[in-house]
């Protein structure tokens, strides 16, 4: 089976390295890849939203199964375009990816299907929006609509900060046409936890489970990023409120899709808070989860091609899933002054060096004559398993240190 994944990220990087364990996948390519992918699989330079190009190379090569990593490619309707052409895509069509495409959209959704979230209100207008932040205590969320990498939410602690933000997003577009339209929103207390589910079109079936850091710096202090680390399984998680879960928010999720007439073949990944009034839906994202997928996937002990092809023709159950007892934590490497402005091409040393028992998951990587360098904010993400979590995560920290480049820094209190 000839197989392209989208992307250039440590989602995508672990996304083939777990293709790559099955005896279905005779040949990976990715789209445009990094570094890391290269080794095992074929880069192709086209773009994630360059969806033409990569319909045309997935017709030409006879690409038998296509993996759609990154929310951009998805919100741009490659979904649609492939099943058109009668290739075969994992991943939702445009009606499907609005849930992660509008933040108004997905909190719509969750209303009209009583999916319980925090309190909400959209605007399209800065003078307005600014009203409405007097509708709420602090501090408060601010959400960006469109996509914004993950970086489009905001914290405010007071009224000075909430208008300032809202300038930031409205009149100023810090993440472009992404804030034309906002949701301001309560701040639910509690303990984050990220659900990845497969969806094959009838049900939803959840995977193991994770936590992710969203702040940049230790304590959860800074600017939110895309993840700076990530564990599995969560211990949050216990049979009491698994089954709150299935019931309040996986069956009305469904029953809302299916009422919606949205046939989702894909990843739904359920961002939840665990409050002191309930289990509350943070978002809907329409793909994996990225730093989720790096703990996740090595959990993953059933072959991954069938499991994405039982999920495509509608056949996957729970126990298609298949798990290892093991504990597996990432910690992200990023490149000095990330989430904001920072620099690249500085060449990364001391990947040779880490111990074989540990991933080494590349994201913003690039391969520049015949050496690594950095390419992007968050630059690699370094996994191990252990019988526990504390395990695990000494596994990681004794690694990362091997590593070097121009600028690098990390969180010290991934688990903790």
């Amino acid at each position: 089976m000839k197989i392209l994944v989208i992307g250039n990220g440590a989602r995508e990087h672990a996304i083939i390295w777990k293709l790559a364990q099955s005896p279905k996948a005779k040949k990976i390519f990715c789209a445009p890849g990094n570094a890391g992918t290269s080794i095992l699989a074929e880069n192709v330079n086209i773009g994630v939203e360059d969806i033409d190009k990569l319909l045309v190379f997935a017709q030409n090569n006879e690409i038998d199964l296509t993996i759609v990593g990154p929310e951009v490619s998805l919100v741009a309707g490659i979904g649609n375009k492939f099943r058109a052409c009668g290739k075969k895509i994992f991943g939702p069509n445009l009606d499907g990816a609005i849930l992660e495409g509008s933040k108004i959209y997905s909190k719509n959704f969750m209303k009209k299907y009583q999916i319980p979230t925090a309190a909400y209100r959209a605007y399209d207008d800065l003078e307005l929006a600014k009203n409405g932040i007097n509708e709420f205590s602090f501090p408060i969320v601010l959400k960006a609509d469109g996509l914004a990498a993950g970086k489009g939410v905001l914290i405010c602690e007071n009224k000075q900060q909430a208008e300032l933000a809202l300038m930031d997003l409205m009149k100023h577009q810090k993440f472009g046409s992404a804030g034309n339209q906002i949701v301001i929103e309560e701040f639910l207390e509690g303990t984050e936890a990220s659900l990845l589910c497969f969806v094959n079109g009838k049900s939803i079936i959840p995977m193991e489970s994770a936590r992710d850091y969203k702040r940049v710096f230790d304590n959860d202090e800074g600017l939110n990023t895309g993840g700076m680390g990530c564990f599995s399984p969560n211990s949050i998680f216990s049979d009491n409120n698994v089954n709150e879960i299935q019931t309040q928010i996986l069956d009305k999720t469904m029953n809302g899709l299916l009422s919606e007439n949205i046939d989702f073949r894909g990843i739904l990944f359920i961002g939840l808070m665990f409050t002191s009034l309930g289990i509350k839906v943070l978002e809907y994202n329409v793909r994996f989860g990225d730093p989720e997928t790096e703990v996740v996937l090595p959990r993953l002990e059933s072959d991954f091609v069938e499991v994405i092809e039982k999920t495509i023709d509608g056949t996957l159950t729970i126990n298609d899933l298949k798990w290892t007892d093991k504990m597996a934590v990432t910690v992200i490497a990023a490149s000095g002054g990330y989430p904001e402005k920072y620099e690249k091409g500085f060449e990364i040393f001391g990947l040779d060096a880490v111990n074989e028992d540990i991933m080494i998951f590349h994201a913003g990587t690039d391969l520049q004559n015949n050496k690594i360098v950095t390419n992007g904010g968050r630059v690699l993400a370094v996994t191990a398993l252990g019988d526990s979590l504390e395990q695990a995560r000494q596994k990681v920290y004794q690694n990362i240190e091997k590593l070097h480049f121009k600028g690098i820094f990390y969180r010290k209190d991934i688990t903790k």
